[in-house]
């Protein structure tokens, strides 16, 4: 006959309370956050307003709309865009400033590509002094440099002429995006010149073959630049500008200002129109713009 025997049982052990977690360094509290989260959607409403006026104004039928926004609910309409577009000279604007914004891209990123790329790569006698002079170039303001670069245009028969437009934008544009290309050319291994050397490749053929590519976001940041630039200034294309058939959509949108009076919603569509494009462009190189901007701040 077995005998059964009972074993106690195991009485659980009580656990040490759990030390309240440390907040690590740099991280914030709920109530910093919320407050942050505020101020930045304050921000963002402020920022925001002015683009938001001006979308509800171009949908109002009468040019004193403005005066008094709450009655455009009842009575809005898509009627000033078909104006705009139908009975104004947009569509030549339009064509003249995309002429000009895509010329002016084109010619000012290759240039400053390969600025930076030499300032970065080759110890050339004055580099230095190269780059602090194309940011001296932009402490001057437009009305300083408007009257020399226009005796320049007219001396060499380019005014009233898109590329003496192009190349003044390109003046422009080019030192600050030479900068931005030298800071960004500056995180890319030298080893990989190198490794083109090696397999045969020439000065030119590793730039454009290797480095080109690697450098996407930079310049995805210098045509995003150089494209807003061209797209929306007015005085260098007001000024150098003579025939009517040649506007850009920015200086042919004071058409609707007269000596008396002004079409303040047709105005309003005209510039909702205008930036159309500019959107479109930013939502193409969106997800390069950021790693371009701050790729340049860090050294290899």
């Amino acid at each position: 006959m077995s005998v059964s025997t009972e074993l106690p049982t195991p009485v659980p052990q009580a656990q040490p309370p759990a030390a309240p977690r440390r907040r690590a360094r740099g991280e914030r509290g709920p109530a910093l956050s919320a407050l942050l989260h505020g101020l930045l959607t304050v921000a963002s409403l402020i920022a925001l307003f002015p683009v938001l006026w001006i979308a509800w104004i171009s949908l109002g039928p009468d040019k004193t709309d403005y005066l008094h926004p709450g009655q455009i609910f009842d009575r809005m309409s898509l009627g000033n865009y078909g104006f705009v577009l139908q009975h104004t000279d947009f569509l030549t604007w339009f064509g003249n400033s995309m002429l000009v914004a895509i010329g002016t891209t084109v010619f000012a990123v290759l240039v400053a590509a390969t600025t930076g790329y030499a300032v970065s790569r080759m110890r050339f006698p004055g580099h230095r002094q190269l780059m602090w002079t194309l940011l001296l170039t932009q402490m001057f303001p437009i009305a300083v440099v408007i009257v020399p670069m226009y005796t320049i245009l007219s001396s060499l028969d380019l005014l009233d002429s898109y590329l003496g437009l192009i190349l003044t934008y390109s003046g422009t544009i080019v030192p600050y995006c030479a900068w931005l290309m030298k800071g960004y050319f500056d995180t890319i291994p030298v080893e990989i010149d190198e490794a083109g050397r090696v397999d045969g490749l020439s000065p030119f053929g590793t730039f454009w073959r290797l480095i080109m590519p690697l450098a996407r976001p930079g310049l995805a940041v210098a045509a995003f630049y150089s494209f807003l630039t061209a797209w929306a200034e007015v005085p260098f294309a007001s000024t150098f500008m003579l025939s009517s058939d040649k506007y850009t959509l920015a200086v042919g949108l004071q058409s609707y200002i007269s000596e008396h009076d002004a079409q303040w919603h047709l105005m309003a569509a005209t510039s909702v129109l205008i930036a159309l494009p500019a959107a479109l462009f930013f939502y193409l190189v969106q997800k390069h713009l950021v790693t371009g901007l701050t790729a340049g701040a860090a050294k290899s």
